[in-house]
């Protein structure tokens, strides 16, 4: 490496170097982000998940930049032209567009007006003019007039198109306007005229212009989309008059007609040259930026979905709901097999509504149905009404509406395929809407997270940058609440640390063959996991009947013997700790600490015992809509209806109160106080009361209000 990497990271993110070190250390030795954050505290002093993630993410960074400079020194050392001053410049830019500006006069180039000036000869020409002495350029360009040189004018445009290029090379130049870009460039849409019949949903954008440095990300989204889908033309600069001036004042020395030929060529290279440089660079930043924001929306609403609470382990009838084609039935058992699988037809046309509540009710009796899980698509609302007002259960049934958001895309998948080769979708999917209720999180992971319904524009940002940070978020997520070893699925299994795809489908193969893994111990008899991979992934997996019970909690297995210890000298058995926090209260942590185990870990050990088995999610709440609301048409201004929060933007929340139409409460509307982050005040599912303050039908717009209520 060219420069002390970590050095640099530990700079940029205000950290220590020792940090940065270790942290890049675990990663050369295979560890992943849970568990240095969850086991390795002591190496990295404590950084949580987003540091540990920012540190790689910077190291990735750096290394790139490290293999364009090696790239970028080759070439201009093969041309020749590499001294140790140019070396010494290289080797310390570490601005990407920086090293960029140093390698642009060595960077070779296609045909160009300064290389056919330059094939005339004309470059002394050019480096006359740029002195600015000469009171007669005409007089000085004649003696240049020869062979293809007809003109006195064609030597001089020659001459400038070389001087504009100079300028266009020169660092302070660029650097002077980069900087006058960041702080004043404008970003302008206008419509072209010729799409305006089709171009309706860009209105706001047909005449648009806002800073660039201030232009929210998803403003900024919707324009380039309504660039890309061909209704706006896009321009990002700042005012020319005040970019020539800067120009002005660096190139421009004195008031001779020399000077007026080099204004011309600033003026030049600034519109051919400059300007579409910096628009172009200015725009791809701007991009990335509004990429990163609009991701961390998803991701945080991605998170907060998958930590939605568990019903648990209950038998569960699910309905799909549906007109003309049925309400598809299921029923499952505690592990979310399917019993059963049926059709009703409560609704319109056929409305065989009593039929269809002996059915529900029957099925309910005969599987020992615990919980309904009603979804909250088309015939949703219809279907909750019917389950409440027409059937009658010989025991209490608790039932939920599920968000349907992504389940016909896992009905079609191969994953759905897989699991239920001889069902069609209709039965898969609503297998998927019972299962949700049971636990989100290991329902949801196989599906395709952009297909689950939270975030905005996720189809307009780098793909790969998002399919990156969500697969993050869902190992953090399944990593911070665990998961059954002997239940899990392998779609689950594979996001836990160290493992993957192929082990995790190892492990359940090795599950099926033998049998329930009895101790965590036993997953080194499956098949190609070593021991680098028990390491990462044990301490995240959990065997609820196992003898030992530390199985069945967040302590690593080389945590055990220190645990061991703590109960003999308590003189109880580690089971007698379990759960016991005054117990644990009496230990003396110091005593304990060791090379590589210090107090960080000691007390997440002691925090683990303490709420042993608990379920970080929580529990499910039931939930109901107001049954005076079905559809859009039955909201009126001032009504306060019970909803849940569907989905999280920088500009606000959009809630679901069963109007089959989420409507919009603007971050402006979210509370009595200034709100920078919507996640400060609301989270996805969160069951929240709002005020209907606007209704545009036509539009489906719905205009919340929570501040109101």
């Amino acid at each position: 490496m060219l420069q002390n990497i970590a050095a640099r990271i530990a700079g940029s993110l205000s950290l220590k170097e020792g940090q940065v070190q270790n942290t890049l250390q675990l990663f050369a030795e295979g560890a992943t982000i849970p568990f240095i954050a969850r086991y390795r505290k002591e190496r990295t002093e404590s950084l949580d998940e987003l540091q540990i993630q920012q540190i790689q993410e910077k190291a990735d960074y750096f290394e790139k930049l490290n293999q364009r400079k090696e790239h970028i020194l080759k070439a201009i050392e093969d041309q020749g032209l590499l001294d140790d001053e140019l070396k010494h410049k290289i080797e310390n830019t570490w601005d990407l567009n920086g090293l960029e500006d140093l390698y642009l006069p060595f960077k070779p180039k296609r045909k160009t007006k300064a290389s056919i000036a330059r094939d005339l000869g004309l470059e002394p020409l050019a480096g006359s003019l740029m002195k600015q002495d000469h009171r007669d350029p005409e007089a000085l360009a004649a003696s240049f007039v020869k062979g293809k040189l007809t003109s006195v004018e064609d030597a001089l445009s020659g001459a400038r198109a070389i001087m504009a290029e100079w300028m266009n090379e020169r660092l302070s130049a660029r650097k002077s306007l980069r900087n006058f870009y960041a702080r004043k460039a404008i970003i302008q849409s206008k419509l072209k005229k010729a799409k305006a019949e089709d171009a309706a949903q860009y209105r706001d954008y047909f005449d648009f212009q806002e800073p660039l440095n201030r232009i929210p990300s998803h403003r900024l989204l919707a324009i380039r989309r309504g660039e890309q889908e061909g209704f706006l033309r896009v321009k990002i600069a700042p005012e020319e008059s005040e970019a020539l001036a800067i120009l002005e004042r660096i190139f421009v020395k004195g008031n001779t007609a020399a000077s007026e030929q080099v204004y011309l060529a600033l003026k030049d290279s600034y519109k051919r040259l400059m300007q579409p440089s910096l628009e172009t660079e200015f725009a791809a930043e701007s991009k990335q930026k509004a990429d990163e924001s609009a991701i961390k929306v998803f991701a945080e609403n991605l998170k907060q979905l998958l930590l939605s609470p568990p019903l648990g382990q209950k038998r569960i009838l699910a309905i799909d709901p549906g007109y003309r084609t049925g309400c598809k039935v299921v029923c499952l058992d505690e592990q979310g097999g399917l019993l059963h699988n049926d059709t009703i037809y409560p609704h319109p046309p056929q409305r065989e509504t009593g039929k269809a509540a002996a059915k529900i009710a029957h099925l309910a009796e005969a599987y020992k149905i615990e919980a309904l899980a009603i979804g909250n698509g088309t015939a949703g609302r219809e279907t909750e009404e019917f389950v409440s007002k027409k059937v009658r259960f010989k025991y209490p049934v608790q039932a939920s509406v599920v968000s349907e958001a992504g389940a016909s895309v896992y009905s079609a998948s191969s994953v759905a395929r897989a699991e239920f080769p001889n069902y069609d979708v209709t039965v898969r999917g609503a297998v998927s809407i019972g299962r949700r209720l049971m636990d989100p999180l290991a329902e949801l992971v196989k599906i395709d997270p952009k297909s689950i319904g939270v975030g905005q524009y996720q189809h307009d940002v780098d793909q790969n940058a998002l399919k990156a940070a969500l697969g993050r978020v869902v190992e953090q997520v399944v990593n911070a609440v665990g998961v059954n070893l002997n239940t899990s699925s392998k779609h689950l299994l594979e996001y836990i640390s160290g493992l993957g795809p192929k082990l995790a489908e190892n492990i359940v193969n090795y599950r099926e063959e033998h049998g329930p893994f009895k101790s965590r111990q036993d997953l080194l008899k499956v098949p190609k996991l070593g021991p680098k991979a028990f390491e990462q992934a044990a301490g995240f997996l959990r065997i609820p009947e196992a003898e030992n019970p530390l199985d069945n909690s967040g302590v690593h297995p080389e945590s055990y013997p220190v645990v061991e210890k703590m109960a003999k000298d308590l003189m109880r058995s580690v089971r007698d700790l379990i759960g016991k926090a005054d117990l644990l209260s009496q230990l003396d942590l110091s005593n304990y600490t060791q090379k590589d185990l210090g107090l960080p870990t000691l007390k997440d050990i002691i925090q683990e015992l303490a709420k042993h088995g608990r379920d970080p999610r929580g529990a499910a709440k039931g939930f109901q809509f107001d049954a005076r609301v079905r559809s859009i048409s039955d909201l009126q201004e001032g009504m306060i209806l019970p909803g849940i929060v569907s989905n999280i933007t920088n500009f606000g929340a959009f809630v679901d109160v069963g109007a089959k139409q989420d409507g919009l409460v603007h971050i402006s509307e979210l509370a009595n106080k200034f709100v920078r982050d919507p996640n400060e005040v609301v989270h996805l599912q969160q069951q929240v009361k709002v005020k209907v303050i606007s209704v545009d039908i036509p539009r489906k717009r719905i205009q919340f209000s929570m501040k109101q209520v």
